[in-house]
């Protein structure tokens, strides 16, 4: 819970400034549109640092990383709750990005090495909670505080946070030791940094508009490009940065490709609700913001599920069961209307919750239940990457298909039924990630409930 809090903290940070971007303009005078750099600045820092989490929560010890990472974005919230200018609230969020990018998975590796493995299905339901929740509650949050107060306070609420996540590091998580074994790769570092923050940023910039057209492509361009020489540098190196051997384990392995899968066609739906909530259904932002937060309290109940669930029916059936019922539960949410009750719609967001949560859960336990101690840097580090690239990949690939269909179907606004269209498609890839699970053997990851079943 110590790590969830943690993840929630860095995620409610990363969405709620979204709300505040308009009054933060006026106050720095600035135009709207240079704004986004506070964002993209953000993602571009957690893009460049999330490859070195492994090596130093090897070389320094996890826990004091995990703290020296909390204490940094603190500071660094501090830093932008004071700035007085568009300057100095960058350099900021550059700082609270690099944080942000080492408490995921030095927090991940501090679980998977603490953690027995009988009970890390149930630890991983514990930290898909953040994850689901503070996407979708940052907004609405950001704009109460926004409203009541002013937008410095969206930094400010980490302060106390802060400082008891690291007053209950110390009392409660061990202090696992460094271990000098390898030196940093730095080859490596340069070409995963360059070839993930192309990537992410320029998926970001073309989901959102950020830049033009040409230049985008080319930061994408640029990215593939880093990435693939990273692929040839990593089989000829002695200690890559980004141990890719990890996906020679057959549970990691289809984990990761059909979570990518997963995250592509899922990751986009809160994006997608809020285009549908607010400019086809008319709500305010408030209304818009509390139906999208029901999804969250679906998230809650299934952490005292899915444990029972996955002992019941195994890894390999509750993944391609559940992987069908997300993606119908995804184009269930894109047929919403003006018609529509708001029953039925919190009902509808409510199950898709659950499914979710499940989903998730599920691929985070089995992602790790073959990895061993030792790897568990390298594959939380790896396993950090690939969730960062396809969540960008999934909005920028939806608002792609959006415009897309807009441009196809005539319309000079967004349409109820381009968003389902699109939800839709969202949903088929879903259940396409049910064709990587059947890879998995029947008994896959039965450590990791068998104390469960028994």
């Amino acid at each position: 819970m110590i790590i969830g809090c943690a993840l929630f903290m860095e995620l409610i940070d990363a969405t709620a400034v979204l709300t505040a971007l308009p009054q933060m303009a006026r106050d720095f005078g600035e135009p709207s549109v240079r704004m986004n750099l506070v964002v993209s600045l953000y993602l571009l820092a957690v893009a460049l640092f999330v490859p070195v989490s492994g090596w130093a929560a090897d070389r320094f010890g996890p826990r004091r990383v995990f703290i020296s990472a909390i204490v940094l974005f603190t500071a660094a919230s501090v830093a932008c709750a004071c700035s007085g200018s568009l300057l100095q609230l960058s350099l900021a969020r550059l700082a609270q990005g690099a944080a942000g990018a080492m408490m995921v998975p030095v927090g991940q590796v501090i679980l998977l090495r603490w953690s027995p493995r009988e009970h890390l299905l149930r630890a991983m339901s514990y930290l898909t909670i953040p994850a689901l929740i503070g996407p979708i509650l940052g907004p609405p949050l950001g704009g109460l505080l926004v409203t009541l107060l002013s937008w410095q306070w969206i930094f400010l609420i980490n302060l106390p946070i802060g400082v008891l996540g690291v007053l209950l590091v110390l009392r409660y998580i061990p202090d696992y030791p460094g271990v000098r074994r390898q030196p940093l790769d730095v080859p490596g570092l340069l070409l995963s940094g360059v070839g993930l923050g192309g990537l992410v940023f320029g998926f970001e910039a073309f989901g959102h508009g950020l830049l033009p057209k040409p230049w985008t492509l080319l930061l994408i361009a640029l990215g593939l490009a880093s990435a693939v020489a990273y692929v040839w540098h990593a089989r000829r190196a002695p200690h890559p940065l980004i141990d890719l051997s990890l996906l020679r384990i057959p549970t990691f392995s289809v984990t990761f490709w059909g979570g990518n899968l997963m995250r592509i066609g899922s990751a986009s739906q809160p994006f997608l609700l809020v285009l549908l909530f607010q400019l086809c259904l008319g709500l305010n932002p408030l209304q818009a913001g509390l139906l999208s937060f029901v999804g969250g309290a679906g998230a809650f109940l299934m952490k005292l599920l899915a444990v029972r669930i996955v002992s019941r029916f195994g890894f390999k059936r509750t993944l391609i069961g559940n992987a069908v019922l997300t993606g119908l539960s995804l184009a269930a949410t894109g047929m919403f209307d003006i018609a529509t009750p708001y029953w039925l719609v919190v009902v509808v967001l409510f199950a898709s919750g659950i499914i979710r949560s499940l989903q998730f859960s599920t691929l985070g336990a089995l992602t790790f239940a073959d990895v061993s101690p030792e790897q568990s840097s390298g594959a939380s580090s790896l396993s950090a990457m690939s969730i960062q690239l396809t969540m960008s990949l999934s909005v920028g690939v939806a608002a792609a298909l959006l415009s897309l269909i807009m441009s196809i179907r005539g319309h000079a606004a967004i349409a109820q039924s381009d968003v389902a269209l699109v939800m839709g498609l969202a949903g088929a890839l879903c259940i396409v990630s049910a064709l990587v699970y059947r890879r998995l053997l029947p008994n896959a990851g039965a450590t990791v409930y068998a104390a469960h079943a028994r």
